[in-house]
């Protein structure tokens, strides 16, 4: 076979691998409120 013929052939080979790859999952991040510490007011301050 050519070597014209045989880069032909493998890059319909990595196409088809492409196209045939499971799409990559999306991540979800939770981002949680910054909760602020009580503050003691009143008597025993």
């Amino acid at each position: 076979m050519s070597k014209t013929l045989k880069s032909v052939l493998a890059l319909g080979f990595i196409a088809v691998v492409a196209a045939c790859a499971q799409p990559a999952e999306k991540e979800f991040v939770v981002v949680e409120p910054i909760t602020v510490e009580p503050v003691q007011t009143g008597k025993y301050k």
